[in-house]
């Protein structure tokens, strides 16, 4: 059976002793064998280093919310591809709906973003998204197949099958937001699979994040074109997260 990813990105969420106390948590509730999913979390930048050594052997992977492309340089506030190297991190989050649009991030950057994570040995972890008006229009697919093929562009079909991508409706994340339907995120999930394969990498995970909850994370593992779930508030409470990844091993053994 194929790997399926299940994490969580912690937003500007979580102190260093916080980071800590989420992490031994979730160590001693992690079901004892689920060698078909890749668990992940991503804190903060000040969190890194104590998750880094919190996680110890344990079979979890470390994230970093994002990274400027440049190796060093006069660009104040910003982590550089070679600062999160030193802190072992497994994959980087780029293209959060957030970053876009509270901080003017552009395909062109993103491109640059994940090129970088790339030559320093990180997976990119893309997310991609469209708003409520282009789900209204029905362009959904257009939009976020473009978001990838833009920040791809460039890369060998070897590079692309090092990626994840996220699709993150943005309609459907936040406070307010509220889960796409199973049939939405099925044809948004198989067209890019379609582009993905067109870029010559076919086996590129794809997972979904917008407001996974217990609700509903069993019935969207479930889905076929579903390669795993990016969770927002419902995994920041390490036993909750804990108790979706047994359900999820489960629905899946």
């Amino acid at each position: 059976m194929a790997t399926f990813w299940i994490g969580t990105g912690w937003k500007m969420n979580k102190t260093v002793a916080e980071a800590r106390r989420y992490i031994d948590t979730l160590k001693a509730q992690l079901p004892a064998k689920a060698d078909t999913l890749a668990v992940f979390i991503i804190p903060p930048f000040t969190a890194l280093a104590a998750a880094r050594e919190a996680i110890g052997t344990a079979p979890l992977l470390l994230g970093a919310q994002n990274m400027h492309w440049a190796e060093a340089g006069a660009f104040t506030g910003e982590i550089s591809p070679a600062m999160l190297e030193e802190f072992r991190i497994d994959l980087v989050e780029l293209g959060h709906s957030e970053r876009r649009q509270m901080f003017g991030e552009t395909d062109e950057a993103l491109n640059l973003k994940v090129k970088a994570a790339l030559r320093h040995g990180m997976r990119p972890l893309l997310c991609v998204g469209d708003s409520a008006e282009e789900r209204a229009a029905g362009t959904s697919a257009e939009a976020v197949v473009r978001q990838v093929k833009l920040a791809f562009g460039g890369l060998t079909p070897q590079d692309v099958g090092r990626c994840l991508v996220a699709y993150e409706p943005i309609w459907a994340i936040g406070e307010a937001g509220v889960p796409a339907r199973p049939d939405e995120v099925r044809a948004v999930h198989a067209a890019l699979h379609t582009a993905l394969a067109e870029l010559g990498a076919p086996a590129v995970p794809v997972l979904y994040g917008g407001s996974v909850n217990a609700g509903n994370a069993v019935d969207l593992a479930n889905e076929p074109t579903v390669d795993g779930l990016f969770i927002g508030r419902a995994a920041w409470d390490a036993t909750g997260f804990a108790g979706l990844i047994a359900a999820i091993g489960r629905a899946r053994a």
